[in-house]
């Protein structure tokens, strides 16, 4: 059947003849309605009636390139091929018992062709992979151009498209799953920063607690200290003043006794009055403060190497993070030691 559909197809429209059919002198057949196309086209200054020619003329068989001369009455002249004809009927009707019953299909619009406004679209250039129409085959653009049924190139073509969008499909569904692997991928990455983050600062914040209790520690050694100079200084402080006061009262009483006039008087106190002198001008009792006693530079710090280990601190590769929880400890007291020298408080001199 495929083969006989072959030998039923007219080589201008591409599709089975319609009838009726004429048979040219190079026993090629043809749609009527086709040869007087092409005759039409080949002679477009003869008078014609109704579409048709009405004279004689002559054009060539698209098939062998035969010319055909006509007589007056132009395509009409023409026998008509009647076993065709049969033929063509005998195949619609096997085609149509052994086809299923097919859905309506929608009746459209048929596409014209530029070149020739009055011809339909029914054939496709595969040279140039565009759609065209019969006229364009015989005397157009595409005579030496490949071509083939329109039928037939749209189911091609139709499934190659549906091919590629299904394939398009697929491959959006894949990216999308790559969007949303991304995507989660984003908020992965987000919450690690934010609990590495976390982490971070809690590690320096322990560093901070580490360096103020130091601080309050060697601040309360030196606030101590001071204290105690303090003390010792305020306290010696009070001695020299209340042994200027007393120095004070002896020197009125000696001048008040300078004044006195009589004589057995003035011997009956001065005694007293001169040993109260002598004790008043010596500060041999009382304590000396030590050259350099008010210095505190015993208490200077440096921490020149424990700059340079905080300024050097950074991330830690897994295989170290085992000896950070085992030397945990140790590295604590070595940064909150520093390198502070406390002097022992010097003793007050007798």
């Amino acid at each position: 059947m495929d083969n006989l559909e072959k030998q039923l197809i007219c080589p201008i429209c591409l599709e089975t003849f319609t009838k009726p059919v004429v048979i040219l002198p190079c026993q090629h057949n043809l749609c009527r309605k086709c040869a007087n196309d092409i005759f039409q086209a080949s002679n477009p200054y003869l008078p014609t009636r109704g579409g048709s020619v009405t004279s004689g003329g002559r054009f060539r068989c698209p098939s062998c390139r035969h010319e055909v001369v006509l007589d007056r009455h132009g395509v009409y002249g023409l026998q008509r091929n009647l076993l065709v004809e049969n033929i063509i009927d005998m195949f619609k009707q096997e085609s149509t018992s052994s086809a299923k019953p097919a859905a309506p299909e929608r009746t459209e619009e048929q596409a014209m062709c530029q070149e020739h406004e009055e011809e339909k679209i029914n054939i496709y250039c595969v040279t140039h992979s565009v759609p065209t129409c019969s006229m364009c085959k015989v005397f157009g653009a595409h005579q030496d151009c490949e071509v083939a049924p329109l039928k037939s190139m749209y189911q091609t073509q139709k499934t190659e498209l549906t091919d590629g969008i299904a394939m398009m499909v697929g491959n959006n569904d894949r990216i999308q799953g790559i969007i949303s692997q991304l995507k989660e991928t984003c908020r992965t990455i987000e919450e690690n920063g934010r609990r590495q983050k976390s982490q971070l600062c809690e590690k320096f914040d322990h560093l901070y607690a580490i360096l103020e209790e130091r601080k309050r520690d060697l601040s309360s050694k030196v606030m101590a200290e001071q204290e105690e100079k303090l003390n010792y200084i305020r306290g010696l402080t009070k001695k020299y003043k209340e042994h200027l006061e007393q120095s004070c009262r002896t020197l009125e009483t000696g001048i008040q006794t300078m004044e006195e006039p009589e004589m057995a008087v003035f011997l009956q106190t001065v005694k007293d009055l001169l040993k109260r002198t002598g004790e008043a001008s010596s500060t041999s009792h009382l304590e000396k403060v030590e050259q350099g006693y008010e210095a505190m530079d015993h208490y200077t710090v440096n921490f020149w190497r424990e700059g340079r280990a905080l300024r050097s601190i950074d991330f830690i590769s897994d295989d170290e993070d085992e000896y950070e929880e085992v030397d945990g400890g140790k590295a604590e007291a070595g940064v909150g030691g520093g390198a502070s020298t406390a002097a022992p408080l010097p003793s007050p001199a007798p």
